[in-house]
């Protein structure tokens, strides 16, 4: 743990020294940094330098009483590179993970040595709301609707029935006090990432995107339209037989691209 500016987070890391390159990996909406565990032990397999984290009201870190932002979650992530005296790192983001490495492009690109999108959320419509605040009834819905929420974690997978532990895991996660508001306040600060992924893309940073080729969760053709236009220069790929998380789902196709990626 290290105590950060807005509060407490866990953190992971398998560096022992000082390394040629470092790799951040960012996780989505409400799965804190376990979600991207089979990421980072195949890069800790490989002897890369891996820095995983919870963001704020997720998993281990703190709940804090602060609008719940993209620019919460990049500062959040770049204070802990800080902190570990990390100056450049590949930035792997999985879904709502994917805005918050395009924050941190937006924030602090010199830090950025690439962008690896796994199934980004980033660009679908963002419903922008006046009102971003979180009142006692949304936290009270939301809570009443755990159980669904719980249920509806499957539909991340092309083959549910694959993962029969993955909602027991996912319900222990609802127990943490914060964790509702969290998931709202999130929900409600969203803004259009147009116009940063724009900028990016007039960037020479390298970016690749990668999705499942069934993701029901971001599905790719609402957006596939906008994203050839405003994210031209990216390298893409598409996991077979998979959902929202292609990592889990198909590893041997995943690994293989993103080691590819990686090692150029």
């Amino acid at each position: 743990f290290v105590d950060l500016v807005e509060g407490f987070t866990y953190f992971k890391t398998n560096i022992s020294q000082e390394c040629p390159e470092y790799y951040v990996l960012v996780h989505g909406f409400s799965v804190p940094s376990y979600i991207l565990d089979p990421v980072y032990y195949l890069l800790s397999e490989k002897s890369y330098c891996v820095v995983a984290l919870d963001l704020y009201g997720r998993g281990f870190s703190e709940n804090i009483n602060k609008p719940y932002t993209d620019r919460l979650f990049a500062e959040q992530t770049l204070q802990l590179l800080d902190y570990l005296n990390i100056k450049t790192a590949t930035f792997l983001g999985l879904s709502n993970g994917g805005r918050v490495i395009s924050k941190i492009a937006d924030i602090k690109p010199q830090a950025v040595n690439a962008l690896i999108y796994i199934a980004s959320s980033g660009f679908l419509e963002a419903e922008e709301r006046d009102d971003k605040s979180v009142s006692q009834k949304e936290i009270d819905d939301l809570i009443g609707q755990y159980p669904s929420l719980i249920e509806s974690q499957l539909s991340d997978f092309k083959y549910p029935e694959k993962y029969p532990d993955w909602i027991t895991k996912y319900a222990e996660l609802t127990k943490y006090k914060g964790f509702a508001k969290a998931l709202l306040s999130t929900r409600n600060n969203h803004t259009s990432l147009d116009g940063i992924h724009k900028k990016i893309n007039q960037s020479d940073i390298p970016i690749f995107t990668i999705w499942g080729e069934s993701d029901e969760v971001v599905p790719y053709d609402t957006f596939k339209e906008k994203i050839e236009v405003i994210f031209s220069r990216r390298n893409e790929f598409f996991i077979d037989e998979t959902g929202h998380l292609p990592h889990m789902e198909n590893p041997e196709q995943f690994n293989k691209i993103l080691l590819n990626i990686i090692e150029g």
